[in-house]
Formats: structure tokens, sequence, C-alpha cells
């Protein structure tokens, strides 16, 4: 069956034929089509399923607001569910499957449901939560899986996806989102002061509406118009264009988040990504997205063959589609007489226009009438006809008790009025108002509109997205918009004036919410407002009857506006039919929350090139070549790979690290430290920020000193630790830990610009921009001094905790006297560029003195010998500094940190709170597993823990295994035994003692 119409289809070529496939069946289109035209031309009506009732549903709209025609596209690694029919371009080879339906789109299991609901009052709103509640144990076995196996429209892809995607970052001056008139208009106006441009149009095609409607621009049709106002915008160097581009998010400061479909339209391009992400910084933003139609609410409304006006429009003149042969059309509005116009001129038969105002006398209904095309006013459409197409339907007054009369077609073309899309702006924080007489919500700056770091305004609404239906005023809005947005960026706007605009007058609509059934006819209808999600008009009344009368509350009981369109169609209707049963003005009964991105964008557009080996890059010191080269063993710590140990030939991991915690405790040995957390803290105010980030004062803290310092969230939970410097009286260094530091200066820079913005101070992550090497042991100072050190580093002039800037081996350093493994110690950092170097350098002077490079385990076992705490393994986000014994460390003198008030709160200061302790196991041998759980008693049923196993390892040093716990009441419990169950009926047994197990003095480091 072709539908297709001669003399129309503005955007096709007739002259080429491309073939695709629906469900298997091969069909033809032309280049210009999309999905949706050309199942339209090829006859499709019904082209999927409802969600809940599995009711046929057919194309609605010609645009993203579509909610019905989702197919799943291509196959294998290039299938991709949900995707709508009306936004996909047509081209050759295409495979498009319907969706929700089993075993076929003809004939479906699941219509069952509206077979059931049709009869009883099933699967109404709620029917989750009031249904699925007993018997309670029949949930998870019998419940869950079916509503989860139900759940949801598409099937998910099963292989990876093989195309690529990029993301890109922009600065323009004004960003223009939507290449409509109004669009156009704006981003000439804006350009014409200088200021660099970006428009963009989520279409193939600049012009929205003027493409499809009657009207006369600047003595141009509106094609030639757009034609002209391109080719002027091309030719301008300061503006950039791009189609196939959506505006998915608008954030606060300018921030723009768009999507453009690259190679939908031609796949497999090589070279090419499929999807772009542009992140755009713009100085002012022009929402120019022009207007949603909206349906009207009337019994059996989502029949296959019921569209929008607007979009039968659409289909005709740019298609050249028609896509029913006798049409009746429906609104409460002028503009719906443009489609019974452009129909008959088609030679399309229309059967009659239903108008629910009690008159329709302007210019449009009275062409229509002189047409000869029959117009009923003051009546409503009280049934659709038909199961899987439109077959007639029946109408009737709105007043009075007359039965309904049937009027046979196959297309019914509706328009309940226009809704500005204030999406994007709305997602910026711009507020709306309620127009009674337009019966639309509209941008409102007056009550609040997005305001960049300037604290002025930086967002606009213009043309339809600001209320401006009829296109003069629409086009005058967009101008001087534009103008005002090159002015607000900075640039003094040239005096351009709107063109002239010829449209037809149009006599104001008439807010007409529900048309209820009659007579007959109105046993078992059902009257649609989500058609996604099955959602009816009685649907929105039982929630209010049921006391959810907050319109989100109203949403998320009945799933109004929760579909994948956002309810773009359904929201306004819905808020109306709420509104109407609380017996409150729309207005005060609000909006639900418009949330990015506008239309669902892909996955992997959102990944960019993020994926595969690229998905998290893996972090490599400076020595690392080195490393590789000696036998490293690697493990992933944070970002970052690490050397785990250095094996020799024959041996395992074990017996390297025991040799590299021994040779360092006897003589030497050198990390690679590269890897820890380095965030520079300068300003003025630097060291009273410090004071409340960390738990310890370090504003006493001298210049070339060092300090341990311990900070804690909000909740006084301990979440990092490590060394401060000051390194200048305005400039402090902070150490974190290796995967800690990117949180540690989010964390920073949050309660900078949040909280205590008013300080003079700035935060930078340094980690990269130094390499850091640990020397231990014994013998360290030796080997630093046989590196050429040109300065003092004995133990009178450089004391433990102590810092000073020299030369070692020729290299700049930064030489930290501290230690993280308890010895003589001492960290040297260097510009990374040296790195590998100094690296070389201190091996070369330790040769003589037995120096072997140790790796992260042997370090971990080294502080745990010292009973260190290690954030992660002691930590786990519910531990505190007094937990751990760290108490002193807790300044009892600051009126406040992060964490103080938190800190004093009855359940973190109760006495039987876990506690860090020392375990030493009977079997000298046996290492307790990691986690380990201490019980009470082995025989009590089921067993109470007292706390658990935070690091555990065997210590080549003391030659026993040793561990450290959290333990309730633990400082009181030294010398008591401990029963941890284990794997298998295995029980261990250990003792607990002191968490320090060498040198509790600290002999070995202050040497």
């Amino acid at each position: 069956m072709n539908t297709r119409v001669t003399g129309q289809g503005r955007l096709i070529d007739r002259s080429e034929t491309l073939t695709f496939q629906f469900n298997g069946e091969t069909l033809h289109g032309h280049p210009g089509d999309t999905l949706a035209s050309a199942l339209l031309a090829n006859g499709k009506m019904m082209v999927g399923r409802s969600f809940k009732y599995h009711r046929p549903r057919g194309i609605v709209a010609s645009g993203p607001e579509e909610p019905n025609a989702l197919l799943g596209l291509g196959r294998g690694p290039r299938f991709e569910p949900n995707q709508r029919a009306t936004t996909t371009e047509l081209f050759n080879g295409l495979e498009s499957q319907s969706q929700n339906h089993w075993p076929s789109l003809e004939f479906d299991i699941g219509a069952v449901n509206a077979a059931v609901a049709s009869v009883a009052p099933v699967f109404s709103a709620g029917f989750y939560y009031k249904t699925f509640m007993f018997p309670r144990a029949a949930w998870k076995h019998v419940y869950e899986p079916v509503i989860r196996n139900a759940a949801g429209l598409g099937k998910a892809p099963k292989d990876a996806d093989i195309d690529s995607y990029e993301h890109f970052h922009v600065h323009v001056d004004v960003l223009v989102i939507g290449g409509g008139m109004a669009g156009i208009a704006a981003a000439k106006a804006a350009a014409s002061s200088g200021a660099e441009v970006l428009l963009i149009e989520q279409t193939p095609h600049w012009g929205g509406r003027a493409l499809a409607d009657p009207v006369v621009i600047d003595g141009l049709s509106g094609p030639d118009w757009v034609t002209r106002e391109i080719a002027a915008l091309e030719a301008m160097p300061n503006v950039r264009l791009r189609t196939r581009c959506m505006g998915a998010g608008m954030y606060d400061h300018g921030y723009a988040m768009l999507y453009e479909r690259v190679t939908d339209h031609c796949p497999g391009q090589v070279g090419m990504p499929r999807h772009r992400l542009w992140r755009v910084r713009a100085k002012q933003t022009i929402v120019a997205s022009g207007a949603i139609e909206r349906p009207l609410t009337f019994a059996m409304n989502d029949v296959p063959g019921v569209m929008l006006a607007s979009a039968v429009r659409d289909y005709l003149a740019l298609y050249g589609v028609a896509p029913g042969q006798s049409v009746v059309i429906t609104a409460n509005n002028d503009d719906a007489y443009r489609t019974a116009l452009a129909l008959h001129e088609a030679g399309v038969n229309v059967a009659a226009v239903v108008d629910t105002r009690p008159s329709a006398e302007g210019t449009l209904p009275t062409q229509t009438v002189s047409n000869g095309i029959q117009v009923y006013t003051s009546h409503g459409i009280t049934k659709v006809e038909g199961k899987t197409k439109v077959e007639g339907v029946q109408i009737a007054p709105l007043e009075g008790a007359s039965d309904s009369h049937k009027i046979t077609c196959d297309l019914v073309a509706m328009s309940g009025g226009w809704s500005p899309i204030v999406h994007l702006y709305s997602h910026c924080g711009g507020k709306l108002r309620w127009e009674e007489e337009s019966a639309m919500f509209r941008p409102a700056p007056d009550r609040g509109a997005p305001i960049g770091s300037d604290g002025q305004i930086n967002t606009h609404c213009a043309g339809s997205a600001n209320g401006h239906l009829i296109a003069d005023a629409c086009m005058a809005d967009a101008v001087e918009t534009g103008k005002a947005a090159a002015k607000a960026a900075g640039f003094k706007a040239k005096s351009v004036k709107a063109p002239p605009v010829d449209v037809a007058v149009e006599e104001p609509l008439q807010p007409h919410w529900f048309t209820p059934s009659k007579g007959k006819y109105a046993h078992g209808t059902k009257h649609w407002v989500d058609f996604q999600n099955d959602v009816t008009a009685a649907d929105v009344r039982l929630a209010a009857q049921e006391g959810y009368e907050s319109v989100e509350h109203t949403k998320r009981y009945t799933t109004l506006g929760m579909a994948t369109d956002q309810g773009k169609l359904s929201n306004i209707n819905g808020l109306a039919l709420l509104a109407e049963k609380l017996g409150r003005p729309i207005p005060e009964v609000g909006t639900t929350t418009f949330r990015p991105p506008y239309t669902p964008i892909s996955m992997g557009a959102i990944t960019g090139r993020s994926s595969g080996h690229l998905f998290k890059a893996i972090r490599k010191t400076r020595m690392h070549p080195w490393h590789e080269r000696n036998g490293a063993d690697f493990e992933p710590v944070g970002d970052w790979y690490r050397p785990y140990c250095f094996r020799r030939q024959g041996e395992d991991r074990k017996a390297a690290v025991n040799r590299e915690i021994l040779n360092t405790r006897q003589n030497v040995g050198l990390l690679d430290a590269s890897t820890l957390g380095k965030i520079a803290v300068k300003g003025p105010d630097a060291g009273k920020f410090l004071d409340l980030i960390y738990t310890n004062m370090m504003s006493t803290l001298k210049v070339g000193r060092c300090r341990y310092g311990l900070m804690c969230n909000e909740n006084g939970f301990l979440f990092d630790d490590g060394v401060v410097v000051r390194v200048a009286e305005d400039e402090f260094l902070l150490h974190t830990t290796s995967g800690g530091a990117d949180n540690v200066h989010g964390h920073l820079e949050e309660w900078l610009q949040t909280e205590w913005w008013d300080l003079k101070v700035f935060t930078a992550n340094v980690t990269d921009q130094w390499a850091q090497v640990a020397v231990a042991g014994p013998k360290a100072r030796a080997v630093i001094e046989a590196a050429g050190v040109e300065a003092d580093i004995s133990a009178d002039a450089l004391p433990f905790m102590s810092y000073i800037e020299t030369v070692i081996s020729g290299f700049p350093a930064r030489l930290y006297r501290i230690s993280f493994s308890g010895e003589l110690s001492y960290e040297i950092a260097t510009p990374a560029n040296y790195g590998a170097a100094l690296w070389q350098a201190l091996l070369d002077a330790g040769a003589d003195h037995g120096i072997m490079p140790y790796g992260t385990e042997a370090l971990h076992v080294m502080r745990a010998e010292k009973g260190f705490i290690m954030i992660g393994d002691e930590t786990d986000g519910t531990v505190t500094p007094h937990d751990l014994g760290l108490s002193w460390a807790v300044s009892k003198k600051k009126e406040d940190f992060i964490g103080k008030r938190a800190l004093e709160r009855a359940d973190l200061t109760r006495s039987d709170r876990k506690q860090l302790v020392g375990l030493m196991t009977d079997n000298a041998r046996e290492v307790i597993p990691d986690g380990a759980h201490a019980v009470v008693a082995i025989t009590e049923t089921p067993m109470r823990t007292i706390g658990h196993v935070t690091s555990t390892y065997f210590s080549p040093t003391l030659g026993h295994s040793i561990a450290m716990a959290l333990i309730e009441r633990g400082s009181e419990r030294l010398g008591e035994e401990l029963t941890f169950p284990l794997e298998g009926d295995r029980i261990l047994k250990a003792t607990i003692c002191d968490p320090v197990f060498l040198d509790k003095e600290g002999a070995r480091q202050n040497v």
C-alpha cells in the first residue's frame, strides 16, 4: 500500500529508492524520509505495543515527542533498542523491529492484559503497590521475576558496540539551540554584532515549521526564506552551524551538553564517530526550541491512526505522505484548520472538523468551511472505533444528552493547543508561569532565570519557546532576543529589524482537557493520557482521590510522564486533569521536574572514547620502565600500577616480600612513592583553611616542618590521612593516599567554593608534577650522602618530621625526613622529568650498602609492624580517629573543623565502639584471613561477632604472623584470647595485644 501524494514531499528525493526492513518485511522509501514517514508511506499504521496493556500503538507525532514508535534498529553489534522512528533517518539497508510483543506484533499474548482490564479494574494506578504485598514470601520467587521480565520495552543489546564515539569541547559567545524561524533569526541578529555564534538544529534540515506551514517572510515562502538566511549565516566567519545536533541538557553558568548524531544516517563510515557529545561553554544561550502540539483526551484516542494535526501536516508537506484517505480533525484552536486545508488541497478527503469551541469564526475556519468541509462546533469525539487502525469516530455535542453519531474515517488528527518546549530552560533553573489565555506554561524570567558567574541572566528563550505562537510575534521576539544576548555577551548589536511576516490571524484557543464518553459507547472505554505507559484520565483522578495531591507524587503513583518521552505529550493534560479533580487552578498544582537529557542519548556518546583499553587510563610513574625491566610484579593502586614486589629468579611473591622487608630493616630499601597524592594549598588564609579541614592544628606548623594529619567528613568518619609540609608562610603541601588524591582535592574545593568561599586560598593537585622516592633503612643517610647531597642531613641538622630544599646527584630535590616504615627514612621529591635519573643515581650510590627496591606489600607489612593505619584497611567509612587510637591527632583547642560536632554525638562516643588492636596468633606461622570475624562464643546460634580483622600479614622481622583488628572495647581487652571461626569448620585463636609490634619508642626512625 503506497500512500504517497503527488506534488508534496519537500524533503524527499523521489528519483531514488531506498530499501529497508520492518519486522523482516522488505519495504521501500526515498532519501530524505524518516523511518516513520517511510512506514506510513507503506501503510504501516501499527508499529508497536504499549508497555502495560500491550495495546496496539501507531505513530502519533513527527519529532522527538513521539511516545509510541520506538523500534529496535540494526542487528548484532549495531543493534540498538527504543529508537524513535520519527527521528531516525532512512538509509539503504536499514533494519527495524517493533517491540514489546510476543510472538508477533499482530498477535501478542500480552494483549490479554487489555482484555482483562476492560472487564475488571486491574492495572489501574497503584496496581503494583496494592497487589504484590501478600503473601510476602511470594515476592522473591514469584512476583519479582515476573515483574523484572515484563519491565522495559526493547531488548538489551547482547553484542559489544563496534562504533566509536567522541567528545567535543567548545567555547562560544552565543549558543542558539533550535534551527527554526526563531533560531535562525536570533542567530543572525546576534552574529551581526561580531559575536561568535553556534547555531544547532536537531533535525537534518533548517527551518522547523516554516518548511511545512503556509507563511510568507520578507516576501518569500517559508522554505525560500530559510534557504536565503542559512546561506547568509554560512558566509559569516563568526558563525558555526550544526544539524543533527540536539540540545540535550543545560546546566549552571552557561554550560550546555549537545548530542550530535554524526553517522546514524550513513552507518559504518570509516574514521568517523557515530555520535559526538558536545560540552559547550557559552557566555549567553538562546533556547529557540519551539513548541509541541498537545493531544486531546477522548475515548480510545490511542488507536493507530490517531495523530497530532501538525504531524499529519508534516508528513504531507515534507514527505508527501497522507497517513489516511478520509480524515476527521478534532481541535480546540485555529491552527488545526491548517491541516484540514493542506489535506483538502492535496486531494485527501476531510470528513469533518470537530471543534470543541462554541464557535469557529476566524480566517482559517472560514476558509475551511468555504472549501465545503463540515465543521462541528461545541462537539467532541466520544470514541474512536477500531482496534489496530482507525475505522471511524463517534462524535457528540459537549453539552446536553444527545447521543453520539458515527463518522467513517481512517485517520484522526487532533490538536489540543501548543506547549512551549521549556525543558532546557528549566534544566538550568528557569522558572515558568501559567498563561491562562493560551493554556500553557511559558518562561517567566521575572520569577527566576538562569544566572551566570557574573550574576547576570545568561539563558533566554525566543520565539515559540518563549510563548509566542504566531509567526510574526515569534520572529520579532527572536530578533530582539538575539540582539540582547549579543549585548550581554559584551558586543554592540547592530540595528537589526525583524522581517515582515504574513500569516493568518488566529482566534484564541479554548482549553479542553477531557471529552467524556456517551451512551452505549461509554462502557469499557479508556481515555489515554500517557500513551507509552498506558496512563488514563481515570488513573490521574484515582491518584487524586487516594491523596496523591502533589503532582510529583501523582507522577510516580501513576507513572504519568515517566516514559522515555518524559511526558512531552502527556504532562500538561495530566496536570490539568489533576487540577480539575482537586478543584485547584493549574498553576497552583505546579509542574513536574524536567531533567537532562531532553530525549534519551546513547551510552556510547556519554562514554566517548573512554571504553575498552581507554576506559580507565593506567597511570605510570617515571620509574615504571625501570620496574618493568627489573622483575616488578605489578598491582593496581587507585589509578596507578605499582610494584607489589620485585621477584628474582626462582622466587615466589612471598619470598620476594620477605627479602625486601628484611633488607630494608637491616640495610636500605628504595621505594617509588611518586603515586602519593600531592596537593598544593597556597594563599594568606591557607593555614586557617587547613585548620578547618584537618582534625589537628596546621596553622601553627613552622616553615620547614612536617605534621601528620587526619581528615574527617562531616559525619566525623576518617576518610584520608597524610603528612602536611609547610613550604612557606602562605603555602602548604598536603600528602594524601595514592588512591585518594582526586577525592581529597575535590573535598577541599567543595568546601572552599561552597562554605568558605571568602577565604583567600588556592589549591592545585600537583601529584604528577613530582616524582618521589623513599630511602628507608639504617643506611639510608649514608646512601643519600654517597649520592651527593648539597646539605647537612644529620639528625641534628634535619631532625625527624622536617624538610629542606636541596640538590641530590645534581637534581633539584625536596627532602623530607618522614617514615612510613618505622626505619630511618627520607622521602625525596624531584620534578617528574628527573624521577628516573634520580632513582638510578640512588641505586648506584647504594650499591655498596646493599640497597634493594621494595614494593607495596613490603611497605604494608612494615607499616603494620609499626601499628600505622592505612586508609581503606583500617577505615571503612564508619571509623573515627578515636576508634583507631588517634585521639592525640584531634585538637581540643580548635573551635571548629569538619566533623567536630559529629565526633561529639552519643553514638560516636559510646564506650563499646570497636577499637583498633593488634593480634598475635597462637600458631606463629598461620596468618588470619583478612576480614575474619571474632565471635563471643563458637557455640552461640547465631554467633555474635565483636569485631573483624582489618590487616593481616606474616612478619619476617618478628618471625610471627601479626594482624590489626577493630574489636568492641578493644583497648580494655589486652591479653584476651579471641576465637575466629573460619571456612571448613576451622577455628583460629589469637591474643589481643598492642597494635605497635615493633620499636614502640621510635628509636629506629629517630637515629
